[in-house]
């Protein structure tokens, strides 16, 4: 009896235990099932926040494209002011090196000038310090003969 006893209590115990378990386990599937539904949602809200993120990214990525491009035709315009405006500086620069060459040839003209008039000057000069010598060789005889009139009379 004892042993039919413990039997009843080990069928009992059993049976116990079988619907702890199936509680338990239907608790624990209940769960698994709201955290299912729950990862079911995450991942579509992430699905969601994805393709918003992509989305932004392409704005991004779009809004970077234009300004690469405002940025290329900026820099094209002022390459192109650059080349204008060295062209502009060569220009006067070039003008300038016209204007002083010529400036320099025309005071080269006028040394030139100079030079012949000092040469005529210095000629001139001979040619009046010959007269004066000769002027003074004159009176150099006429003092002489004036002299020698004096001493004779």
């Amino acid at each position: 009896m004892i042993d039919r006893a413990n039997g009843i209590v080990k069928k009992v115990t059993l049976e116990v235990i079988y619907e702890v378990v199936e509680e338990r386990s239907k608790e624990v599937k209940e769960k698994l099932d709201k955290l299912e539904g729950r990862m079911e949602r995450l991942e579509g809200r992430q699905e969601e926040d994805y393709r918003h993120m992509n989305a932004r990214i392409d704005r991004i990525h779009e809004r970077m494209d234009h300004l690469r491009q405002e940025v290329k035709e900026e820099i094209k315009q002022l390459r192109q002011e650059v080349k204008e405006e060295v062209a502009s500086v060569n220009q006067r620069i070039d003008q300038l090196k016209q204007e002083v060459k010529e400036e320099i040839n025309q005071i080269r003209g006028e040394v030139n000038q100079i030079k012949v008039d000092i040469n005529q000057l210095r000629e001139d000069i001979r040619k009046t310090n010959d007269r004066i010598d000769l002027i003074n060789q004159r009176f150099d005889t006429v003092v002489q003969m004036l002299s020698e009139i004096l001493r004779r009379s």
